[in-house]
This record gives C-alpha cells, sequence and structure tokens, in this order.
C-alpha cells in the first residue's frame, strides 16, 4: 500500500512540474526500470528528441530511468489506468496483458538476429500493438533486446543440467512453461530482487541477455553464461490508451515514425554494446561463456509452439506469419 501511494505522489509531482514548466507543450512522461547507460535507456532519448523535433516542440517525452516511477509490472497498470503516459516492458510481461504478446516470447521462433528484427519491423508487430487498445494501452514500438540464455555457477550444456536447478524467470506463462519443459524449477522474482537472490542462493540461476552480466553486476554472482540462445524477446515501448486517444492524429503519426526511426537506430547501438558487454564480463568479472548445442533445447521447448496455436486462429496466423518472414 505504501509503495502504490508513494509512486501515486511521484506521478502527481511530475505532472505538477510538467504544467509549471511548459504553457503550450504537452509532456509524455516515459517509465522504464533501467540504468542510463542501458541502450534502451539512450534510444528512449533519441526518441524524445525526434518526436519534439516532428512535432515542432508542440509533443515531449520526458524519461524516467531506473524504476522511479515503478517497476515494470507497476508502470503497465499506472499507463493502463491513464495515471501514466508511457511505459517500456517487455514482451515476457505483457503476455499477462495481452496474449498476442505470447507469439514473441516462443523460445526458438526467430532463427536469426535478422529474422527476429524483420519481424519487429513487419505488420505482425502492428497487429499485436493495437490487440491491446481496448485493455488501456497501445505499442508504439518494439525494441531489440538480444538473445537470452541460462546463466549460473556451473555448465548447461543440456537440459539434464537444468534438473532440479531453480531458475529465476520473468512473470511469463510463456517463460514458466519453457523453464518446466527443460527440466528446471522456474522461480519468478522481480529482475530488482535477482543479484541478492542469486548471492543468497534463493535460485540457482537465470535466463537474460549478457547486458545482465554487466548493467546490474550479476557476472559478480553466476560466473557461467551457457549460450543456448533461447528466446529473442523484445522490449515493448506502449502508450496509454487514454493518452493515444487524446492526441491529434498528426501527433500520433509523430510517435509512429519516430518509434520505427528509434527501432533501427537502438538495433545498431543494441548490438554494438552487446560485444563490449561480453568482453567486460569475460575480462572483469570473469564470467566464462559456453557455447552449447542448441537441437537438444529446441526439441524438448517445440511443442510449446503448436500449444499456442491451438489457442485461436489468431495466434495460429501470427505464428505462422512470423516463421514465414525467415529468409
Amino acid at each position: 500500500m505504501f509503495r502504490k501511494s508513494h509512486l501515486l505522489c511521484a506521478l502527481l509531482t511530475s505532472a505538477v512540474m510538467m504544467g509549471a514548466t511548459t504553457v503550450d507543450a504537452k509532456t509524455l512522461r516515459v517509465s522504464h526500470n533501467l540504468p542510463t547507460e542501458n541502450p534502451a535507456h539512450i534510444s528512449l532519448e533519441y526518441m524524445a528528441d525526434l518526436v519534439e523535433e516532428k512535432t515542432d516542440g508542440e509533443l515531449k517525452m520526458r524519461v524516467f530511468p531506473n524504476a522511479q516511477l515503478g517497476t515494470q509490472r507497476e508502470s503497465v497498470e499506472l499507463v493502463q489506468n491513464g495515471l501514466l503516459d508511457m511505459a517500456r516492458s517487455n514482451a515476457a510481461e505483457m503476455e499477462a496483458f495481452e496474449p498476442t504478446y505470447g507469439v514473441m516470447n516462443l523460445p526458438y521462433i526467430f532463427e536469426s538476429e535478422q529474422h527476429y528484427f524483420d519481424v519487429l519491423m513487419s505488420d505482425v508487430a502492428d497487429e499485436i500493438f493495437m490487440a491491446s487498445k481496448d485493455k488501456g494501452f497501445v505499442g508504439l514500438a518494439f525494441m531489440v533486446d538480444g538473445s537470452r540464455s541460462f546463466y549460473a555457477n556451473k555448465e548447461i550444456n543440456s537440459p539434464a543440467d537444468l534438473e532440479g536447478m531453480k531458475i529465476r524467470v520473468q512473470p511469463s506463462p510463456s517463460a514458466i512453461q519453457m523453464v518446466e519443459l527443460l527440466g528446471g524449477a522456474p522461480t519468478p522474482i522481480a529482475f530488482g530482487e535477482l543479484y541478492s537472490a542469486l548471492q543468497q542462493g534463493v535460485v540457482d540461476g537465470a535466463e537474460n541477455n549478457p547486458q545482465a552480466l554487466v548493467d546490474v553486476r550479476h557476472g559478480e554472482v553466476a560466473k557461467v553464461y551457457s549460450q543456448d540462445e533461447h528466446t529473442m524477446i523484445p522490449g515493448v515501448l506502449m502508450i496509454s490508451t487514454q493518452v493515444w486517444d487524446s492526441l491529434p492524429e498528426d501527433q500520433q503519426q509523430a510517435l509512429q515514425e519516430a518509434g520505427k526511426e528509434m527501432m533501427a537506430y537502438h538495433r545498431d547501438i543494441y548490438n554494438e554494446q552487446t560485444k563490449e558487454m561480453v568482453q567486460i564480463a569475460k575480462e572483469e568479472l570473469g564470467v566464462k561463456f559456453v557455447e552449447v548445442e542448441k537441437g537438444p533445447f529446441i526439441e524438448a521447448v517445440l511443442p510449446m509452439h503448436e500449444e499456442l496455436a491451438a489457442k485461436s486462429d489468431q495466434l495460429a496466423d501470427l505464428i505462422d506469419r512470423i516463421k514465414g518472414l525467415a529468409k
């Protein structure tokens, strides 16, 4: 209760500040839970500049990093209720709010990084963005977030190595089912609590991109990164439906155009920083990177594709279209 009251107070205070410092311009508050050095923050600041330029200063974005306005889930709920303008979450978290995001979370649905990005820029993405309009938010852009693999203090070369291990996962049905199929014990824990959970043995391992090893120092408490690359789950930038409907068409278009331009910009800086983070993790934190044979992992989780497709014609169609974009 205190946490919710504190967040609401912070949001109201920031809203008053926005009103006090701008006369004609409308400023959209954007929340995310990552540090300012992360490519996502840098890219959102880049998008903010584009939006201001495209609207001649009539529409602005102010980016709040480090979960200042709430965790990912709290931010999405605030956006749904119209108490926060925009937020950056990820497709794993969003699956609980809008089922169509589940297709992006399927393990091994993307055959390559290029296939992944082609899907993010396609009409598949546009359909997913608008699917949640009646649920309080509209998607604006996907943000590449690399491939996710397991990390722990031992090598994970096959699903058998996961047996009995408590693996931190995001609160996503897909992530939970994936770890179960691979033989592990999925344990949903907030990202901000994961370092201490790894340190204290609350969980035995986690799964994320290499950035997490350095950005939030997980490489200090998990020394082996096993590159099975089971998922490529994108970040999601969304806007409150209430806010979206209040904007004139030209400003809606400016946001969508800026979002597309930001996606390409973000891909470049993200992929470059990933290479740097791998080197830092190896050289400064002593993390061992292990290449694994992906075949057994793929075989274990492939039934998830068929199971999700069976839930609705829309999901089946989206899965077919995603696979059809592979080159």
